[in-house]
């Protein structure tokens, strides 16, 4: 067995493209536009032969969907937790869980689906100004 894909439905394409590659640093790996079907699916991915999310953009929905806690989250791990979430909050979005431990941080899609950031390797030494940032919301 092999891990392929996570399914995400998306709202608002243009701004969840915005957030998975202008911020997260995603690329697009594919695309398939369904007329019929009227919905397109990306598949982004942090290189060609890495795992997939795809994002799901059903054309006529104009509310939101529900978000379940039984999905939980998407995870993926940066070289540098502190830089990567200092880029993250020049760029707008906002650390709802500081990396506070050199460690972990989480933050959320347009679409409200939260993405925990994991440090690779061993965890940084606890830093300013993480250490004392508090938590912002849900994740």
């Amino acid at each position: 067995m092999r891990y392929l894909h996570t399914m995400v439905r998306v709202l608002d394409l243009e701004k969840s493209l915005d957030f998975y590659i202008n911020k997260l640093g995603l690329q697009e790996i594919r695309r398939h536009e369904h007329e019929q079907g009227r919905f397109t699916l990306l598949f982004l991915a942090t290189g060609p032969d890495a795992p997939t999310i795809e994002l799901t953009y059903n054309w006529d929905q104009k509310t939101p969907y529900s978000v379940g806690r039984n999905f939980g989250h998407l995870a993926y791990e940066v070289d540098n937790i502190y830089a990567f979430c200092e880029q993250l909050q020049q760029k707008g979005v906002t650390i709802l869980r500081p990396p506070r431990d050199g460690r972990m941080a989480f933050i959320r899609s347009p679409d409200e689906i939260s993405i925990e950031l994991l440090q690779k390797g061993d965890a940084l030494a606890p830093q300013e100004p993480w250490m004392s940032m508090k938590n912002s919301g849900e994740w």
